[in-house]
């Protein structure tokens, strides 16, 4: 049997965290080790017993999620972080991946959608919920020019570097795959999966595999 997945939820709505904490207990997926109010009770119930996903409002009284988000990074980097949120600004979206966030959902998504979501992130994934994924592009750096042989040489300067092989993972990143998953499509070992994973990074200079994803879209490395 599978161990479940260990979760925090940090909102400051009781409504709302109650909704989800009930939707949980009908699944055998998930144990809810707690649920706060604020980030401090959060974070001190971290230190004490460790989750695997942690579900994060923005806008919580006195520290927010995304310092929240930020401490969580670097202080529990086995934990993942979903932001569970009411906005859509660009910022805030671009705030909460650079903040180390592996998730950005709205807080209306379905709710057996968002254990989907928790599954994959789990595995390594990231996702960012499609109603806002166009929005997401917009909060990347793109180049000065759109003149096509800008455009054209700014790929090719992107990519000049990138194996076959690296574009075939860039690819599967872009479809959201986890390392585990990279490795069983392509038949190579998790390991080797995640040090090409991080070569990749390196190469195209972004700090993680949403920007890598946003990044090969923009810019149609793939091709």
């Amino acid at each position: 049997m599978l161990d479940k997945i260990k979760l925090y939820i940090i909102e400051d709505y009781l409504l709302t965290r109650t909704t989800y904490k009930h939707h949980f207990t009908k699944y055998n997926d998930f144990e809810v080790l707690g649920d706060y109010e604020t980030a401090e009770e959060g974070l001190e119930a971290l230190q004490k017993k460790p989750a695997d996903v942690v579900l994060m409002d923005l806008g919580l009284p006195h520290m927010n999620g995304l310092e929240a988000t930020k401490i969580i990074s670097r202080k529990f980097p086995n934990t993942k972080v979903i932001v569970l949120t009411s906005h859509e600004r660009d910022e805030e979206i671009f705030a909460s991946l650079s903040s180390g966030a592996h998730a950005y959902a709205l807080k209306d998504i379905y709710l057996p959608d968002l254990c989907n979501v928790i599954k994959e992130v789990q595995k390594g994934a990231v996702w960012i919920d499609p109603r806002i994924a166009r929005m997401a592009l917009s909060v990347f750096p793109k180049p000065a020019s759109t003149d096509f042989d800008n455009l054209y040489n700014y790929k090719k300067k992107l990519e000049i570097n990138l194996s076959e092989r690296e574009k075939e993972i860039l690819k599967l990143i872009v479809e959201g795959k986890s390392n585990t998953e990279i490795a069983d499509i392509i038949m190579i070992s998790p390991h080797t999966a995640k040090s090409h994973v991080c070569k990749i990074l390196s190469k195209l200079s972004v700090p993680d595999r949403v920007q890598a994803a946003v990044m090969a879209v923009q810019y149609d490395l793939l091709k």
